[in-house]
């Protein structure tokens, strides 16, 4: 069996672990005991192994006694051990046991679980795939809704455009009719009989008809105080809205003939928003101050380049101009004649600093500044005298003759030079805050507030909610200014002809392509067209974008929508809320062109230059496939090459490569400046070269013709004809022109220098100003700096927009790439790198300007640096600036660019605002911070994100309150912003309640007749049309109107109306000679100018002064006298002396009557206004026999069915329910209902408005039940001219002022107002 030691283990432990495999304990380890022999038997073994080793042995009986006692205890021990094992053994099955039956259970549980969890997947799995179909049912539907729409859109758009081309048709063949009676009247007041076979024996059929070209314009709804409605899809004639130069009695009112305030203050205004109207004194946004100084005044010009020349730039910066210095040292007068005198036209301000002497070669550029100065620029002259001596009788003598030709400013100075640069710098900052960027006008405006601090009101307020970028603005005016300034036609005549055609064409009709070549002309063409249009016919509308490089501003789809949309806003009188949403700005765009369109009296003309540059062109300009309304044309400009293909079907005019001849005249007209001439072998090189497409493209000629005139007559022409040769299209040739401009520069540093300005230009996102050069490179003098300039932009590289220099043309752009980067990214990364250390330091130094804005973002995002992107954008000031310009899609990208959806961009703005709060002190900071949280709320509600942005405009409302007043006109602004927010939600209580304390606020701030005030009112209108609160909103939208209008004559005679002063001044010096009809007609002008410009005395006297040379040229019942004597009427009727004005109105109709046909429109004209004098006057029974008249009149020159007749018969019927002669007007209304439902449909609004009167008759007549359903019908026409229009706009031309209701005829003002347009 072996020994007890085999049976323990090799370690000597009380027992082993092993593995129970059998599932006893799962397997855990467990212990068992060793089996142990009994301590008795061992004993006997080894005393008998002993005792036979020893032959003695041991007997006896004590071994045997000792034995049995060991035994007894080895026994009793054993059985103690053997009663502890089966103790232990039996615990331990008890304990298998009770975990058998654990894990039995465990796994009962664990198999029931299992099958739960089965079962719920299985449901999830059947949830999910329900949810998943009712996506995309729910999606299927959406989708269905929106074609729908969409098609319906389409159908109406169609169906629109068919009505109007019919009625169109109408009104041709009407106005073609009228042309033929008026030739043959014509014919038979010269004696010839004109018989025709068919004609009656009786004089019925009679109608007596104006002279060609008169065809009662005025009467087009406006007469007698009743015009157009809102709705209304028909033009009925062209509206006379403003003068035309007239050449015969007979003509409709002449030019500048007639004054009618109430049209020219629409045209005027409407202008002025449409185009805004720019200072002379600022070229290109920059201020630019041209300092001439001798070498005895030159310490002053340094300690004011050096001490106030940054302050002067620091303020010209807060209002978002450049300021820029240039001065030439006395040893560079000489060489750069040419670049001064460029530089002096292009200046601003002119400062002339004299002491003693004035040097011979500073009296030339004297001459130019003081004495040339055809726009009256600001000039200012410093002249440092001592007490002991006299200045040389030069500078005397040029003192007296600039005091004798020009208002320029003094300074005489005795003192120190320190104090002469002071005074300067003082004049200086008066002339440009009041003469040039014209800061007393915004002052003006903000006196009612009653401290220069709550003037101070962000610019973008003054157009209510729209975010307008003046910068944006400007750069296309001076792109279109720039394109149109050539004095070459290059041919187009034929290439007009075409466009008339298009202007004139027969709607539908998609857009026009006008085609060509890189450098064809197509710019050239499009401008020169514009202003042909807009000298022609004044009534057409046009917009237009000039595209410019690629990945600019000006290409950015978004921008050029939201521009565009703009523009058809301010156009049609409304400053209402705008999406920024790029893709909610695309559905909306031609939704404002349809309502637009149904309202404007004339032709809506479109025009997109270089449109296959904007970046997805067919995605974001895919409006121009769908039909456009009846009177909306537009013209693209393309590059012949890239060109979208689904655009190719459509109408196209190429622009073919210049022939011979006009290559000549381009290349001699470029000679001919620079006195050149060129000989007839010259001019054989030319024509033989000049013959392939490349070659006769007309910006290769114009650079060709460019560069032989540059090269003069130092006889190296042929030389140069020679070189010229050899480039073979316009880059190779714009870079043989960069290189003999280097050529020209005198030292390597220039040429060093010129390099670094054209890259860094290149690698910029939309340019860069001269100012941020000579930052750049404080090596660089502005002397050098207007020289490179002037070569530059003489040879067609660069060119101005919006203060920046940037290329001319694509060409110049692409030949820089070529010739200074041809190392590819890593230069270009360079210069960018340059950039953006630049605009890195302006931020450190808090200088956050719309540069900065524009660039720094787009430079990180050019680079693909995504952290220092976000930083950027995590600056506040950078994100207010761009957002406030309305640029709101490029910051969108920037943050989708960094991988941030629109919760988390909330959430970290939100977080740095709070931050930026803890270090804010002091009421200015406050108030900053108040701005920018209300940016972030009109941004996170331009995002969607309405619950979001509640709190920050919750907190700018705060801020404002406890930092500047309950009542402060910043208050107003947050409450509207966040009514503005509830109306979003859908929350109309809540927002109600804030539009009317922020019009209380406003009210009691600026007054009840400021723009502001109707701001609110527009609010508070578009809430209540979302309330089907109509008659609430129609009377706000009114009273809104009215305070636009009258701030806009205002805003007229602030800006001076430039133009018509300008237009004056050279009238009355055409008025010195003696007494003839021309100067009779140029006074009754400048009369017309000055009371447009409120100049009412004057106006009177130039009147007066007008019809005596008249009476004594022509006689008194001559029809230009009648001209004069309406004219002094109005004057008189605008100073309230209605006894006056009502003598001079009679005289004129008389005259009219006598003179002319009895449906003249300048018969109709004093008709017209002399009933609605009798109105306001309240002489009703005068006025009776002249609306009768007006009846009269727009039957026999419209027939009795005409739209305008049934308007007169309105009017006509108003007048008697003022005078209580119910019975008379019912049957006036009636008909006037007849011919509104034949011409305009049952549902138009002419109709509404009168069914609404006819229902106040029958109310007043005491037949209920028709007043009830006349009413009603009102109403449901009513509300569907609101679905029409989307309860958004008001027209201009709505009568309702006259046939509002009845009930409040015993007002007559309500009906006066209006009847006065």
């Amino acid at each position: 069996m072996g020994t007890a030691s085999s049976l323990v283990s090799p370690a000597g432990g009380v027992g082993e672990v092993i593995e129970d495999t059998y599932g006893g304990g799962g397997g855990e380890a467990c212990e068992i005991p060793v089996e142990v022999k009994p301590k008795a038997r061992l004993l006997r073994g080894s005393l008998r192994r002993v005792g036979a080793s020893r032959p003695g042995g041991l007997i006896g009986a004590s071994f045997k006694s000792t034995a049995s006692v060991q035994e007894l205890e080895c026994v009793a021990e054993y059985e103690r051990l053997k009663k502890e094992y089966e103790i232990f053994r039996v615990s331990k099955n008890n304990e298998v046991a009770s975990m058998v039956k654990k894990e039995a259970k465990l796994d009962r549980e664990n198999k029931r679980l299992r099958a739960e969890l089965q079962a719920l997947q299985k449901t999830y799995q059947k949830i999910l795939r329900e949810k998943e179909s009712a996506l995309e049912a729910k999606y299927q539907a959406m989708e269905r809704a929106a074609t729908f729409e969409h098609d319906r859109d389409k159908v109406k758009r169609q169906f629109k455009i068919f009505r109007e081309t019919k009625e169109n048709e109408i009104q041709d063949l009407l106005r073609a009719k009228r042309e033929l009676e008026a030739k043959l009247q014509r014919l038979q007041a010269q004696g010839i009989q004109v018989f025709d076979p068919e004609e009656s024996d009786s004089d019925d059929n009679c109608t007596d008809v104006t002279a060609t070209g008169a065809q009662s314009e005025y009467w087009n709804g406006g007469a007698l105080g009743s015009e157009p409605s809102m709705g209304s899809m028909m033009q009925l004639q062209q509206s006379f809205r403003g003068p035309e130069f007239a050449h015969s009695s007979i003509d409709v009112e002449g030019p500048f003939a007639n004054i009618n305030r109430d049209d020219w203050d629409a045209a005027v205004a409407s202008l002025l928003q449409v185009t805004p109207l720019f200072s002379h004194s600022l070229w290109s946004n920059t201020v630019r101050c041209f300092i001439i100084s001798t070498d005895e005044t030159q310490p002053e010009v340094d300690i004011f380049v050096r001490n106030y020349s940054p302050k002067l730039q620091g303020i010209c910066e807060t209002m978002g101009y450049f300021f820029q210095v240039v001065h030439f040292s006395a040893e560079n007068e000489r060489p750069l004649k040419d670049v001064r005198k460029w530089e002096i036209e292009k200046s601003s301000l002119v400062i002339l600093l004299l002491h003693l002497t004035l040097p011979s070669c500073l009296l030339e550029d004297c001459e130019e500044a003081f004495l040339r100065n055809p726009e009256e620029k600001p000039r200012l002259i410093y002249h440092r005298k001592e007490d002991d001596r006299v200045s040389s009788v030069s500078v005397q003598q040029l003192i007296e003759q600039i005091s004798y030709v020009n208002k320029a400013k003094m300074i005489d100075h005795i003192g120190s030079v320190e104090e002469g640069a002071y005074e300067i710098y003082n004049c200086v900052e008066k002339i440009i805050k009041q003469d040039i960027l014209g800061c007393e006008m915004i002052e003006l405006e903000g006196k009612d507030l009653g401290s220069k601090e709550e003037s101070t009101v962000p610019e973008e307020e003054v157009f209510g909610d729209v975010l307008w970028d003046a910068h944006d603005e400007q750069e296309q005016m001076e792109a279109f200014q720039q394109a149109s300034n050539s004095t070459c036609e290059l041919g187009f005549e034929k290439y007009f002809e075409r466009l008339n055609d298009l202007v004139a064409a027969p709607a539908p009709i998609p857009p026009l392509l006008v085609s060509g070549g890189p450098g064809s002309g197509k710019s050239l063409l499009l401008s020169k067209w514009i202003q042909l249009q807009q000298k022609h016919s004044p009534n057409t509308l046009i917009l237009y974008h000039f595209v410019g490089r690629p990945m600019s501003t000006s290409s950015e789809s978004a921008l050029i929508i939201k521009r565009l949309t703009l523009k058809l806003m301010q156009h049609s009188w409304l400053v209402s809320p705008l999406t920024l949403d790029p893709a909610k700005l695309l559905e909306e765009f031609p939704r404002w062109l349809e309502k637009l369109s149904a309202r404007h009296q004339g032709s809506i003309i479109i025009i997109i230059d270089s449109i296959d540059q904007i970046q997805q062109a067919e995605k974001h300009m895919k409006w121009l496939i769908d039909p456009l309304p009846v009177n909306v044309r537009v013209i693209v400009s393309v590059n012949v090459e890239t060109c979208p293909q689904a655009w190719r079907l459509w109408p196209t005019l190429h622009l073919d490569p210049l022939n011979s001849k006009d290559v000549q005249s381009l290349i001699n007209a470029e000679c001919n400046s620079a006195n050149v001439k060129l000989t007839k072998e010259q001019e054989k090189k030319l024509e033989r070269h000049c013959r392939s497409a490349t070659t006769c493209n007309a910006l290769y000629v114009t650079l060709l013709g460019k560069a032989i005139a540059c090269v003069g007559n130092t006889g190296n022409t042929d030389k140069t004809l020679q070189q010229c040769f050899q480039c073979q299209d316009t880059v190779s040739l714009y870079r043989l022109v960069l290189r003999s401009i280097q050529e020209s520069l005198q030292s390597d540093k220039e040429k060093g220098l010129l390099r670094e300005m054209l890259c860094v230009i290149g690698v910029s996102h939309n340019g860069v100003s001269e100012s941020e050069l000579m930052e750049l490179y404080p090596e660089l003098s502005s002397a050098v700096l207007a020289s490179l300039v002037h070569s530059l932009h003489k040879m067609c590289l660069l060119t101005y927009g919006c203060g920046l220099l940037k290329f001319q043309h694509l060409q110049a752009w692409e030949m820089v790439r070529l010739e200074y980067m041809e190392e590819g990214e890593s230069i270009i990364s360079a210069y960018r790198q340059r950039l953006v250390e630049y605009f890195t330091m302006q931020l450190s130094r808090d200088r956050v300007t719309w540069r900065s804005a524009d660039e720094l973002p787009w430079l990180f995002q050019q680079q693909g640096d995504k952290q220092k992107l976000h930083k950027c954008l995590l600056n506040l000031f950078v994100s207010q600036n761009l957002y406030k310009r309305g640029h709101f899609a490029e910051l969108l990208s920037y943050w989708q660019l960094v991988g941030k959806d629109k919760s988390s961009m909330a959430a970290e703005y939100f977080d740095s605002l709070k931050e930026y709060e803890k270090s804010c002190e002091g009421e200015e900071s406050m108030v900053c911070l108040a701005d920018l949280y209300e940016t972030l709320g009109r941004f996170l509600k331009d995002l969607g994100l309405l619950s979001q942005a509640v709190a920050p405009l919750q907190r700018s409302l705060e801020i404002r309150e406890t930092a500047l007043d309950p009542d402060h006109p910043r208050v107003a602004q947050s409450l509207h912003q966040l009514a503005g927010v509830y109306v979003q939600w859908k929350k109309f209580g809540n927002a109600e309640q804030l539009y009317k304390q922020a019009l209380e606020i406003s009210e009691n701030a600026y007054g009840a007749e400021h723009p502001r005030v109707a701001r609110e009112l527009d609010a508070l209108a578009t809430l209540y049309q979302k309330q089907n609160k109509y008659e609430q909103a129609e009377q706000l939208r009114k009273k809104s109107f009215k305070i636009r209008q009258k701030a806009a004559r205002r805003k007229g005679s602030l800006c001076g109306f430039a133009l018509l002063r300008q237009r004056a001044l050279q009238l009355e010096e055409l008025t010195l000679g003696k007494d003839t009809p021309d100067n009779a007609r140029t006074l009754n002008e400048l009369g017309v100018l000055y009371y447009l410009q409120n100049n009412l005395e004057t106006a009177e006297l130039f009147l007066k002064r007008s019809l005596e040379m008249r009476e004594r040229v022509l006689g008194p019942d001559h029809p230009d006298c009648a001209q004069s004597l309406n004219n002094l009427a109005a004057l008189y009727n605008e100073k309230k002396h209605y006894d006056k004005a009502e003598e001079l109105y009679e005289k004129a109709l008389d005259i009219r009557r006598r003179a002319l046909a009895p449906d003249h429109p300048s018969l109709a004209y004093t008709v017209k206004h002399l009933a609605v004098l009798y109105k306001k006057m309240g002489k009703l029974d005068k006025a009776v026999p002249l609306y009768e008249l007006a009846v009269e009149i727009r039957q026999k020159s419209f027939g009795p069915k005409h739209p305008s007749v049934a308007t007169a018969l309105v009017n006509l019927a108003v007048l008697y329910c003022q005078m209580k002669k119910q019975i008379e007007a019912l049957p006036l209304y009636e008909r006037a209902l007849k011919i509104y439902e034949d011409s305009f449909g049952h549902m138009h609004p002419r109709v509404g408005e009168t069914l609404k009167n006819l229902a106040v008759l029958s109310y007043e007549g005491g037949d209920f039940e028709k007043a009830a359903e006349l009413y009603k019908r009102a109403m449901e026409i009513k509300e569907a001219e609101t679905l029409l229009i989307g309860g958004k706009t008001t027209s201009r031309h709505s009568s309702s002022g006259d046939t509002f209701s009845l009930k409040s005829a015993l007002s007559p003002n309500i009906f006066l107002e209006h009847g006065q347009r």
